[in-house]
């Protein structure tokens, strides 16, 4: 059984220490591929270098919303410029959060686009961070089109995202989060077609239970398909299968 975590960042500074036993266990755990992402562009240059060092791992590039002092026209021609990389699939993750930056929603607007531009020139996927930022989201990716679309990080279980989401042509990749206590992601899930679908960790973060608190890794990401196996009671390979397939289309593997 392959899996394909779709979203980690083995650029974190809590794999800094042993980071390359960490990638050798998830190999031999039967984590065939996996993306490790970029969110500004020093993260960004460390996950290309990770990926060029190991055959199974892929990279993007991009300055997420919460990185947003990353900011300048400077840094985003670097980010252009280091997506030519062979390694790089993704432009990402890039953006809305209002969560944590409330205070500086038109310059996230306007580095997301432009970020949507870059990904539209080199003819790239990209990867959405969204969160209590919906509308705009939506908004901004109907008005500014994705050529090659893209993916839908650890996607928020709002419905209403998925549908549009969905609408768009975007594929919705679900994380360790959907295992959480009182996490109402039956519904959520339901909605996704097959061909749509992702996993992913976005390790360190959103360890699935039963580890929850501790450092996540992409070995864990079968914890993920196992929950999305329960609620769409298809078994565990097949949705392996259907991810694998899914996450190798959209990155053009």
């Amino acid at each position: 059984m392959e899996f394909f975590d779709s979203h980690a960042h083995y650029n974190d500074e809590s794999f800094k220490e042993d980071r390359e036993n960490i990638i050798n266990y998830i190999y031999n755990e039967g984590i065939s591929r996996t993306v490790c992402v970029g969110y500004n562009l020093e993260k960004s240059i460390e996950a290309i270098e990770i990926a060029e060092k190991n055959d199974f791992i892929y990279a993007t590039c991009g300055i997420s919303p919460n990185d947003i002092e990353d900011f300048n026209n400077n840094k985003l021609l670097e980010i252009e410029k280091i997506a030519k990389n062979k390694k790089v699939v993704a432009i990402g993750e890039i953006g809305l959060d209002y969560y944590w930056n409330k205070e500086n929603k038109d310059k996230q607007k306007e580095l997301f686009i432009k970020q949507i531009e870059i990904a539209n020139k080199l003819n790239k996927p990209i990867v959405i961070h969204t969160r209590d930022a919906t509308i705009d989201t939506i908004d901004i990716l109907k008005n500014n089109p994705v050529i090659k679309k893209g993916i839908f990080h650890c996607c928020p279980l709002n419905q209403e995202l998925i549908k549009e989401g969905v609408k768009l042509g975007f594929y919705i990749s679900f994380s360790g989060n959907i295992t959480f206590k009182n996490a109402n992601s039956e519904a959520p899930v339901k909605l996704v077609p097959l061909d749509r679908l992702l996993i992913e960790t976005d390790c360190p973060y959103l360890t699935p239970e039963p580890f929850r608190g501790k450092r996540n890794d992409s070995s864990k990401v079968k914890l993920v398909a196992s929950k999305i196996s329960e609620i769409l009671q298809i078994p565990l390979g097949k949705i392996a299968e259907i991810t694998y397939k899914n996450a190798n289309e959209i990155f053009n593997i």
